[in-house]
């Protein structure tokens, strides 16, 4: 049986063998050890039919709210208590099956899904002929045939292709979104068996790893039996064709089967990130330990008040009911009885029900981003994206904001802006006294003309360009639907690569007369300026990786071999031994403060001797099964190095459509934004000064490696401390965070290498340990900061650090490629970008926005009104149920702590489930406090509800005494009453359940009046469901006690109801309780905006003051009164602040 890779050892790597078509290697080769893999089946299922009752409950129950009503349940079960047990099972069996339900039709809705997917028919070639049978049954070691536009059922090795290079294309748009199409290579040794008789004959085995979920790396060899000496040859991820990738422009292709079922690529990729939690959340869940010590001191209280009402004799027992002996001995069973049946009475005050209210809102609101025509982006066709809807709220508190820049805040489109060799410029189109000529297809030299030999270098540089890539050439018209190359109606190539920087390259040298025509057999071809097809012979590509951060090609042109080699200026220059290093170096800085992104080109001649190392070295390290990457990295040091200078190249990256407006808002609503980039520092801040995230008169601060060369790091840190500090002294963060203009504004640059001896812990004795705290004190008096030259790991490190800070504010991340994703899962919030670097940063994100503009609506719009309606339904939950259950105890101390229930068990039952719930879950949908374009125009409103401001303890405690004092209106407000109206109008005496049901009547009206008052959005469906409850609740009193039911043993409500209305003081004791209970709230409420306003109550303010006068225009206007004055008042009025 095969061992998986375990975390934490990472210098080795179990490897599995696999026959291919299960034939035994031949005698003598090796041991065969036919090893056991698991089938082709997938399954994204978390239940089955027989354990989805058990596991779902064990889920659910694992829940402390619904564990805590569970026990209650078991304990009015058990013993004799006031309350029937129907009172707490079913408002938790409602919760519970709820919950069941929609976990089970997902959970359905998955197994369709796997279904359709394992029973899909594959062919597989068996003893020379092509079988078809289910994916599921799929067995590694298969010989598969996949046809074009055919997905791969599984992870499979490519033998052959209809093509005669061995070749194939395939676009992996379902694992990664990049459309483009990729070329995946066959071994030499296999690619010429195209047909299922020829590849039955194959005799090989392949060594590789276990699966693992990188869907960019692969380490592999294949061992070929074929002739008298058995070939091994390397396989890697160009090899490796991923389940979900589809074949494409390729008739047809052979492969094997090496890793199925839930050990593919794409399944290992399914794992769940970790549960992210809202700080709404974690309020609830202090509220609720706060109400339970409430709930657990009311029960003791009252217990013990029992036995002090007790010690009287004469209140013990009566006559007829004494007890025994054996009864009075038993104190601390009876005491712990009653102790629980007081916990049961009052266990209401827990609202079980809040827990279902609160994530259907999560859930249905969630629809409201994606279905936001303003978040729609008609270029690329997408919606934003919601992948979960825990974190709505979330997006109302955020404090900072760590984007990526490429992609994100630029469009990831590059333009070929110039390139210079040599010192020489050149710009793609001719320029004659700074004017564009027209129809010049040369090219212009901006500065004196070349000599011969730099001629030659030119032309080299040229040649470097086109060959140095891993561009792919299209010929068709139409790629996925959209038309491309299309020049005076003819169809001509086009250009693709999974990098923009390339594509924009390849094209630029095509404007200067040197054309990339195609890859084909091994050879490149290139059309130079004479028209003449050139061919080089493409011997090695060191690919691209974001550590050495370049790349490079081995190319043999007449008999010459070249190594041509291209990447960012840092990895380029300390590898140069000649060429003119000063007037290119000048050159790239001047392009970097311009915000163009650079690269650098260099070469090497190799003689025959040194070409021979190189190909052993890179063959040692491609066959190599162990640390193959680390040893494809040493190899790819020694063989560039010792290069010549050709020159550098500039492209544009343009800043995204209104990327500088939102980051402008978000600073106005005291969110700090951060730039973590991998691009060099002055690219990277001209594009910040661009976005508008640091101003001209902004004060930069650099912590970057040039500094602290000159400085030590220490005295760089506390110079930098003191210069920040000096400015805003003791001033809050909330201060500086405005950019008073009396207040300098400073920013910061770091880049990845100080960044590194930052986070370096600490030695012992060492002033190292406390650069952190000063670091973070820095930040913190900056407006914004940008950090250059990160890697990805970094960027969740930066994220990570400011997270764990002493404020611990909300985080927020933001990028769209696979160097973000560490970031994203990070941050408390993380939002992927559709961009063109592939879905990775999308689909390991929370949201997905189409771009970065989507982002200011997203917080300011969304994220507000979500926080706003969640935090009035958390409150408003808790004060209701203190309402309805603060009566109750009140009550005991009028029936001598006998554990009597004030209201009748449909009521106790229905009240959370029924009566009250429906109104404050439309409220946490649809409520709109401000009109949106409002908070769109103003993003300072989003301050008023920074640092979960309406979720605090001393809203907690108004809202708490709030309810209390309702209660008590109402409990001793009925009393009083009825002190003296005792009788109806036939004489009739009021009993104990009037009593209660005229409370509860009260209760349910003055909870939800107190919601109405609280609305601002009123829309027909509120009206209805406010009032619509309200009537429900008098319906079902009516026919609750109006009819005999013969399902209930006894009926003390019969004809409660109607009795209490047939009472005129009844009624009147209803209307002024009901206003009695909501007075104060409303007195406060005047003077707390008249005296001390919000912003946003200006605002409401405002804009109802607007409203009135634009109807009394209306409605005053004469007949010939233009309509457009009336408009033009109405949008003046819709501006108000």
């Amino acid at each position: 049986m095969c061992v998986p890779y375990c975390v934490g050892e990472e210098n080795w790597v179990d490897s599995r063998t696999i026959y291919i078509g299960h034939k035994e290697p031949p005698p003598g080769t090796e041991a065969f050890i036919q090893q056991r893999f698991p089938d082709n089946r997938i399954v994204s299922s978390k239940y089955t039919f027989w354990n989805f009752i058990p596991k779902n409950m064990f889920e659910q129950f694992r829940r402390v709210a619904n564990f805590y009503f569970l026990i209650i349940f078991l304990v009015q079960l058990i013993i004799d208590t006031p309350t029937s047990p129907v009172t707490s099972g079913l408002p938790l069996f409602f919760v519970i099956t709820v919950t069941a339900i929609k976990q089970g039709y997902e959970d359905w809705l998955r197994h369709k899904a796997d279904n359709a997917v394992n029973q899909c028919p594959v062919h597989v070639v068996h003893h020379g002929k092509v079988v078809r049978k289910q994916s599921r049954k799929l067995r590694v070691g298969d010989v598969v045939l996949v046809k074009e536009d055919e997905a791969f059922p599984c992870d499979l090795i490519l033998l052959s292709s209809s093509r005669d290079d061995g070749t194939c294309f395939v676009t992996t748009a379902s694992l990664d979104g990049e459309s483009s199409h990729k070329t995946y290579y066959a071994v030499q040794e296999t690619k010429a068996y195209n047909a299922e008789k020829e590849v039955d004959t194959i005799h090989a085995t392949i060594e590789c790893e276990q699966p693992q979920p990188d869907l960019y790396k692969f380490v592999g060899r294949i061992n070929i039996y074929m002739t008298n000496e058995p070939v091994a040859r390397p396989l890697g991820s160009e090899n490796l064709l991923l389940r979900g990738a589809t074949l494409k422009n390729t008739e047809y292709i052979y492969a094997v089967a090496i890793y199925t079922g839930m050990e593919t690529k794409m399944a290992l990729n399914y794992q769940s990130k970790s549960q992210k939690r809202s700080a709404v959340e974690k309020s609830m869940n202090a509220y609720l330990v706060v109400y339970l010590c409430i709930l657990i001191s009311k029960a003791l209280i009252n217990t013990a008040l029992k036995y002090v009402w007790q010690s009287d004799p004469n209140k013990d027992e009566p006559f007829y009911n004494q007890k025994t002996e054996a009864e009075r001995q038993r104190h601390l069973i009876r005491a712990f009885t009653d102790f629980l049946a007081f916990m049961v009475l009052f266990n209401y005050i827990i609202p079980v029900s809040m827990y279902v209210t609160v994530e259907m809102q999560k859930f249905l609101g969630s629809y409201f981003i994606m279905w936001d025509d303003e978040m729609f982006d008609e270029e690329l066709g997408e919606r934003a994206v919601v992948n979960t809807s825990d974190l709505n709220e979330e997006l109302g508190q955020v404090e900072y904001v760590f984007t990526d820049k490429t992609g994100t805040l630029t469009e990831n489109n590059m333009e070929f802006i110039e390139c210079c060799v040599d010192g020489h410029v050149y710009v793609p189109h001719a320029i004659c006294n700074g004017q564009v000529m027209p129809g010049a297809a040369g090219m212009d030299m901006i500065d004196s003309s070349p000599g011969p030999a730099a001629r030659e270098h030119e032309e080299l540089f040229f040649r470097a360009l086109c060959l140095c890539h891993t561009v792919q050439v299209k010929e068709e018209d139409t790629v996925d639907g959209i038309k491309h190359g299309i020049h005076q109606g003819k169809s001509t190539s086009f250009y693709i690569s999974s990098s923009p920087d390339e594509v924009a390259l390849v094209e630029g040298m095509k404007r200067l007369g040197f054309t990339y025509l195609r890859l084909k057999d091994g050879r490149m071809e290139i059309l130079n300026r004479e028209d003449e097809v050139e061919k080089f012979d493409l011997l090695e590509v060191l690919t691209f990786d974001s550590v050495r951060r370049r790349m490079s090609v081995i190319v043999r042109a007449t008999g010459e071999v070249y190594l041509f080699c291209k990447g960012a200026d840092s990895s380029i220059f300390p590898r140069v031994i000649s060429g003119k290093v000063d007037q290119v170096r000048a050159r790239v800085e001047q392009n970097a403060v311009e915000g163009l992104r650079t690269l650098c080109v260099a070469y090497r001649s190799l003689n025959p001797e040194q070409y021979e190392e190189v190909f052993q070295q890179l063959n040692r390290a491609k066959l190599a099964l162990q640390d193959r990457d680390k040893q494809l990295a040493e190899a790819y040091d020694l063989i560039e190095k010792d290069l010549i200078l050709l020159g550098a190249t500039a492209v544009e990256d343009r800043l995204q459509e209104k990327a500088a407006d939102t980051i402008e808002s978000l600073h106005k609503a005291g969110i700090k934004v951060w730039v973590l980039t991998g691009d060099k520092m002055e690219t990277a801040a001209a594009t910040c000064y661009a976005s508008k995230l640091f101003h001209r008169n902004t004060q930069i601060l650099e912590l970057t490696t040039k500094r602290t060369e000159e400085q030590s790091l220490h005295d760089v840190l506390f110079e930098l401390s003191r210069t920040v500090l000096r400015q805003h002294g003791g001033m809050t963060r909330d201060t500086f965070s405005e950019l008073s203009g009396d207040c300098t504004d400073y920013g910061l640059i770091i880049d990845g290498a100080t960044l590194s001896a930052v986070m370096r812990p600490g030695q012992e004795g060492s002033n190292s340990g406390n650069y952190k705290e000063k670091f973070l004190e820095i930040c913190r008096n900056c407006s914004a900061v940008l950090c250059c030259r990160m890697a990805p790991l970094q960027k969740a490190q930066i994220v990570k650090l400011i997270k764990a800070s002493e404020e611990h504010p909300i985080t927020l991340a933001i990028g769209d490629g696979a160097n973000d994703v560490s970031m994203i899962l990070e941050a408390h919030v993380g939002i992927g970008i559709m961009g063109k670097e592939g879905r990775q940063a999308v689909r390991n994100s929370d949201y997905a926005i189409p771009k970065f503009k989507h982002l200011k609506k997203m917080l300011l719009v969304h994220g507000h009104y979500y926080y706003i309606r969640i935090s009035e339904l958390v409150q408003y939950f808790f004060y209701k149920n203190v309402c309805f259950i603060f009566p109750q105890f009140l009550y005991q101390f009028f029936c001598g702590f006998s554990q009597q229930p004030l209201y009748d068990t449909a009521y106790l039952t229905l009240y959370n489930i029924s009566f009250t719930s429906l109104p404050i879950l439309l409220y946490s949908l649809m409520e709109q406090h401000i009109n949106m374009d409002i908070l769109k125009k103003d993003p300072c409103l989003y301050r008023d509800i920074a640092k979960n401001s309406l979720l605090r303890w001393p809203t907690f405690i108004y809202w708490t005494i709030l309810g209390v004092y309702d209660a008590i209106v109402m409990f001793f407000g009925a009393y009083f009453l009825f002190d003296n109206t005792t009788f109806t109008s036939n004489g009739q005496m009021f009993g104990n359940w009037t009593f209660g049901t005229l409370v509860f009547t009260v209760l349910v009206f003055t909870v939800t009046f107190k919601l109405a008052l609280d609305t601002h959005y009123w829309t027909w469906i509120n009206h209805f469901i406010i009032w619509g409850s309200l009537i429900f609740f008098v319906v079902f009193s009516l026919l609750w006690g109006g009819i005999i039911w013969p399902f209930l043993n006894y009926q003390r409500m019969y004809y409660v109801f109607m009795q209490m209305l047939s009472s005129g003081p009844a009624w009147l004791s209803i209307i002024l309780l009901i206003t009695a209970s909501l007075l104060p709230d409303v007195v406060k409420k005047v003077i707390w905006r008249t005296l001390w306003p919000t912003t946003t109550e200006r605002i409401q303010v405002g804009t109802n003051a607007c409203r009135n006068r634009e109807i009394r225009t209306v409605s005053s206007a004469e007949p010939g009164v233009p309509l457009k004055a009336l408009i033009v008042n109405g949008l003046q009025c819709g501006n108000v602040h």
